[in-house]
């Protein structure tokens, strides 16, 4: 089971593709299976891999991207650190002050206030980061998190979005918001796997697989 959830997070590989290379090897499942698998497995090994996420810089970017549910648009708002590493990702059907809002909140629940966060020239965002940075404050101290606005600064951040890009747009479709988030769940925490996020038993370099291993062990 574990083999197709990585296989198709990591891979260019539809369900169907999945289904053919199981019966070369004597297994004999059907697609929605293996699609039922994945959306079983990916929240929970997100959950497992986060208790061993190494600590992010205080120094974010963020920006969103295009993701099409059912014929349409949604958002997927993604933040990464100094270092390239994912800090959060919150899918939203809609781009507002409300969605950015929420996506902050989440990064800022999990992580240490950052020093400063640089965004594009997106005024949403700039108005969000300084209503949710002035509610955290009341119970916290330090200075405000300055803003850096600058579409060439976040260049590190565009190519990242790439593996995301690239893993969604061979896929068939997703046909509801809640199959979109949860998959993309297991596509980050690959992502995140491929950057060595989690810190793990002797701190060497593992591979996806020994990563998967170690977080079903």
């Amino acid at each position: 089971m574990l083999l197709c959830v990585r296989w198709y997070l990591a891979y260019n590989l539809t369900l169907r593709n999945l289904k053919e290379m199981m019966a070369e090897r004597g297994v004999d499942l059907d697609h929605s299976t293996v699609h039922r698998w994945v959306i079983c497995f990916s929240p929970k090994l997100l959950e497992r891999f986060n208790r061993k996420k190494r600590q992010v810089t205080r120094k974010w970017n963020l920006d969103e991207i295009y993701i099409k549910v059912k014929g349409k648009w949604l958002y997927l708002y993604r933040a990464i650190d100094s270092n390239g590493d994912t800090v959060e990702f919150y899918l939203s059907k809609d781009r507002d002050l409300t969605a950015a809002k929420r996506f902050l909140r989440k990064a800022l629940s999990k992580h240490s206030r950052p020093e400063h966060i640089t965004i594009d020239g997106s005024q949403t965002n700039r108005i969000a980061k300084l209503q949710c940075d002035a509610k955290s404050r009341l119970s916290q101290t330090g200075k405000p998190i300055a803003i850096r606005s600058s579409k060439y600064m976040n260049n590190t951040l565009e190519q990242d979005h790439r593996r995301i890009k690239g893993r969604t747009c061979s896929m068939l479709g997703f046909k509801s918001e809640t199959i979109a988030s949860i998959t993309l769940t297991g596509i980050e925490l690959i992502h995140m796997m491929r950057k060595q996020q989690g810190v793990f038993a002797g701190h060497k370099a593992c591979s996806i697989k020994q990563q998967f291993e170690a977080l079903t062990a």
